[in-house]
């Protein structure tokens, strides 16, 4: 399948190397938004590129409504009126080819004789979380081999067609990097900034600040400043080299949501620098599978609080143990807010993590989603 954007290359991309990237995408439950995904996917400028989606086990047949749009079959638009559409439509041309896998073809390299299908499926299996997920898309690729990049990509996003590129030459202008970033743009409100690549993490309450929060979208951006500020990518559009998962490895799949990117980038910072391209823009609608929501807290699911206490207390004791006291100390305004709110199973499942009582807090969760 041959991509139409090519004729849009400017001279400076033509004149790039031209690696191959293999785009690793995961869906749970978000067919819609993946396919949003995929259509702004496919108008990207960058010559050498195959999209992997990883299912992680859906229970809303994500992966026939994704084939029945490559076939042709399934007619898929967002509003007239969002100020993005412009991203995703008109659609790209049907049918796409593409190979799909279980897991474990997937993770042996699949068929050689699939190899140039532009877009592979992979049905996980189960909901593995976002480590999990992602990393077999990452061990598919690793058994390839044929690649230069992986660019780990939401499916609630919809990047601008030069995105990929923007991080790719930014990539080649670091040799040390390990991981890019892009701007990430609110989705619902593009004028804004959700964040200038990733975040600052402060180890003593286990916090992180998203560097360039709210900013206007024109506005300039210092990239050395924002590159000396990060402790992470965010994982909403991380552009990672074939050295380094070689060197530092997959993600870490115990978190299963949150502090995955936190902890890769800690494993790797002595080895490896993390860079972020500006002109790399992606809109990112946030936290549509499991809940999370970063303009309206109160919102926040009971899920996301989970994982989201879970993942800082197990990252701080893997690489901060000394903070533990501190970052207990900081809980204490969550759960404030939380008895503010009458969030009692909120409550109790925080006071059970913070008290090491995970099998408790995980039964409060389930009770109260089910």
């Amino acid at each position: 399948m041959r991509m139409e954007q090519a004729d849009n290359r400017t001279d400076t991309q033509r004149a790039l190397n031209s690696p191959k990237i293999y785009i690793v995408i995961l869906n749970w439950n978000g067919w819609r938004d993946t396919v949003e995904c995929l259509e702004s996917v496919l108008r990207s400028n960058a010559e050498e590129y195959r999209v992997i989606v990883c299912d992680n086990g859906s229970s809303d047949d994500s992966l026939a409504h994704i084939k029945a749009w490559a076939d042709g079959s399934l007619d898929f638009a967002v509003s007239q009126n969002a100020p993005l559409r412009y991203l995703s439509f008109p659609p790209v041309h049907k049918p796409i080819s593409y190979a799909e896998y279980d897991r474990s073809t997937a993770e042996s390299g699949g068929s050689p004789n699939q190899r140039e299908a532009r877009l592979v499926l992979i049905q996980t299996g189960s909901n593995l979380g976002f480590a999990g997920g992602n990393n077999v898309g990452l061990r598919y690729a690793l058994a390839c081999g044929d690649f230069d990049y992986i660019w780990l990509l939401n499916n609630d996003t919809v990047i601008k067609p030069d995105a990929l590129t923007q991080m790719i030459a930014r990539m080649q202008q670091v040799p040390s990097a390990g991981i890019c970033g892009s701007t990430l743009h609110y989705y619902s409100m593009p004028d804004k900034v959700q964040a200038w690549g990733g975040a600052k993490y402060n180890k003593w309450l286990g916090t992180t600040r998203m560097l360039g929060a709210f900013a206007p979208a024109n506005g300039l951006v210092d990239t050395n400043r924002v590159e000396a500020q990060l402790t992470f990518i965010s994982g909403a559009s991380m552009l990672v080299s074939k050295p380094f998962l070689q060197q530092i490895g997959l993600m870490e799949e115990e978190y299963f949501l949150y502090f995955e990117e936190i902890d890769w980038a800690m494993r790797a910072k002595d080895r490896f620098r993390l860079c972020y391209a500006p002109r790399s823009v992606v809109y990112h609608k946030e936290g549509g599978s499991i809940g999370t929501n970063s303009v309206e807290p109160k919102k926040k699911s009971l899920t996301a609080d989970y994982y989201g206490v879970r993942s800082r207390l197990l990252f701080t004791r893997h690489f901060f143990p000394w903070c533990l006291p501190f970052i207990h100390l900081g809980l204490l305004p969550v759960l404030a807010n939380r008895i503010r709110r009458r969030q009692w199973q909120r409550v109790a499942m925080i006071l059970s993590l913070s008290l090491g009582k995970g099998k408790r807090a995980l039964t409060i969760m389930d009770d109260a989603v089910r």
